[in-house]
């Protein structure tokens, strides 16, 4: 059976031409059929790239989501060490005050010693951690912010650990104590030589006392000298650092060597009447850098009771 056609005519009305186009009945069947099918195919390319959109969206989603909970995780870490860091400095800050009576020595020191304690890396210091908080103001990443709030923060605990440090150790090595039991017969400066009369100079304390009476080291320090000295009679030099330094004369015995690692309150001597002495007393010399200090304007604690 011959396959059923159709004629298609195309006629020009102006030139009054008539063309004509012949399609087998199969040929117009799929053409009609591609022509319906391809707005549905359309719209299914459209649904399977909006799927794979979703599919895209959600794993970004979910990819977002781990690193909002790292990124939270990290920064709760983070404040946390800031606020131990804080916590640490305050704790410091508090529970570092010195004894009145020694801190008001130290204020009595010269100037120089003090500043042998401070040191000279902390204004440098200082300014390296201004410099840290600046750049904190020009960065937009909070948790680089964070990190360097917690590196300033470390520099800063680090700094006060520093001073309390040097600070203490110089408030052991302050010459703050009484260093015998008795009574002062002969202050410092200007005086009458007790021997032969005329003007003298006396270069320290002399505190009276019984024979063998303990005599105490005033600071912590190391034994440098421990023998006989001239009109010191037996004397007992004491180095403290920050340039202080101690002497001991007129001593029954030394209880110490040369060498001796020495704290403030040991037992280093007794009382005596060696060298140039008319009586039984312990003469004691304070001296910084090498230049003597008036020791009443120091010695703010009493010894320790007998």
């Amino acid at each position: 059976m011959a396959a059923r056609r159709y004629t298609i005519l195309i006629a020009d009305r102006t030139t009054g031409t008539v063309r004509r186009m012949t399609l087998a009945r199969r040929s117009t069947l799929s053409v009609a059929a591609v022509i319906l099918a391809l707005p549905v195919l359309i719209g299914l390319g459209a649904a399977w790239k909006a799927k794979a959109d979703v599919a895209d969206l959600a794993e970004s989603h979910a990819a977002l989501q781990m690193e909002n909970a790292n990124y939270r995780a990290a920064t709760e870490a983070l404040a946390e060490q800031i606020a131990s860091l804080q916590s640490a400095v305050s704790d410091i800050n508090s529970n570092t005050s010195l004894d009145p009576s020694v801190a008001k020595s130290l204020d009595k020191l010269p100037a120089i010693v003090k500043s042998r304690a401070i040191g000279g890396g902390t204004e440098v210091q200082r300014t390296a951690q201004n410099a840290a908080f600046a750049s904190m103001v020009n960065t937009e990443d909070t948790f680089g912010l964070m990190r360097t709030l917690l590196e300033s923060i470390e520099s800063r605990l680090s700094l006060v650990r520093t001073a309390v440090d040097r600070r203490n150790a110089l408030a052991a090595a302050t010459p703050s104590m009484w260093p015998a039991h008795g009574w002062l017969t002969s202050a410092w400066g200007p005086r009458t030589d007790p021997v032969k009369g005329g003007a003298d100079f006396h270069p320290g304390l002399d505190i009276a006392g019984e024979r063998g009476q303990a005599v105490f080291a005033t600071a912590s320090g190391k034994v440098t000298f421990s023998g006989s000295n001239g009109d010191y009679g037996n004397m007992i030099v004491l180095d403290h650092g920050f340039g202080l330094q101690t002497r001991y004369g007129h001593l029954l015995a030394s209880k110490v060597k040369v060498g001796d690692p020495v704290k403030k309150g040991d037992q280093i001597g007794q009382v005596g009447a060696t060298g140039k002495a008319t009586g039984y007393h312990l003469h004691y010399e304070v001296l910084a850098n090498g230049r003597l200090l008036n020791p009443l304007q120091l010695l703010t604690q009493k010894p320790e009771p007998k």
